[in-house]
């Protein structure tokens, strides 16, 4: 449901989704004053009422079929998309910002987590039985760079989410975690999810048997033929052990992708579910 970057507007960071560039902000965020300037989340229901508009005639028409998930990105993916503008291929001004003036990303990571909080409370208020933190631009952090500037604030929010909806699942996407899965076990959320760039076998490896996690077949298979998307399922499913394992694609679906071929994966993966719910 959404996109990651719905709260955005709310805080006074203005996008348009342009095609072929797609997310465009003008009105980047450069400075301390730029941070000191946002406003605060204190009334995402009459910001982005939409939200809670879609969620609750989602749950309506779900009805109790499926599972309503709602999503958002992570503290560090909206604080570099609001400092580089839209997608950026070596995220340079957020890297630079985070090597010459880095009190200002820190001021602008600690703002969007607290709003954060406050627009996915929203969202489980609306209708949302799960929540989803996407940390699409992990990918241009090393480990070190990780745990400061990502995982510290992903953390906040998820704790204090705890906190306020203990019955609420939460699962935390992490893009390029190869070399990340380490840190990631001291972190609490329910699930941990990755992407195709690791293996099912190294995460259950180094995350534990009991952890439950979520990934990752990768979404190019799905424009190969079907003996290659049994083949892919197969192989994940028997490296996450048959347990503590949410079977999907290790990013998102490729736009062209045959929907078939969804359909194919998604049988494939019943007739998984169906064999560990009969033993």
């Amino acid at each position: 449901f959404s996109d990651i970057l719905t709260p955005l507007p709310a805080l006074g960071i203005d996008f348009d989704v342009v095609k072929g560039k797609g997310p465009v902000i003008s009105n980047k965020v450069s400075s301390m004053d730029d941070v000191v300037a946002l406003r605060p989340m204190l009334s995402p229901d009459e910001d982005l009422p939409f939200v809670s508009e879609i969620l609750s005639t989602l749950r309506q028409e779900v009805n109790g079929e499926a599972t309503v998930i709602g999503f958002v990105g992570t503290p560090w993916t909206l604080a570099a998309y609001s400092v580089e503008g839209g997608a950026e291929r070596h995220c340079k001004t957020t890297k630079k910002m985070m090597f010459n003036d880095p009190a200002v990303l820190h001021a602008l990571l600690d703002h969007i987590s607290d709003a954060l909080v406050e627009y996915c409370s929203y969202q489980i208020q609306s209708g949302a039985q799960v929540m989803q933190l996407f940390d699409s631009w992990a990918h241009h952090l090393t480990p070190e760079q990780f745990q400061a500037f990502s995982l510290d604030y992903a953390e906040k929010v998820i704790r204090e989410l705890k906190k306020r909806h203990p019955d609420t699942p939460v699962l935390f996407y992490v893009n390029g975690c190869g070399g990340k899965l380490g840190m990631l076990k001291s972190c609490t959320a329910d699930v941990v999810a990755v992407d195709w760039g690791v293996t099912i076998k190294e995460t259950r490896e180094a995350l534990g048997e009991q952890r439950t996690i979520q990934g990752n077949v990768d979404p190019m298979v799905l424009f190969g033929t079907e003996d290659e998307i049994v083949s892919a399922v197969d192989r994940c499913v028997a490296e996450g052990l048959g347990q503590h394992h949410i079977v999907n694609v290790g990013n998102g679906v490729i736009v062209g992708t045959p929907e078939e071929a969804v359909g194919v994966l998604i049988d494939r993966v019943k007739e998984h579910s169906k064999v560990v719910s009969s033993v």
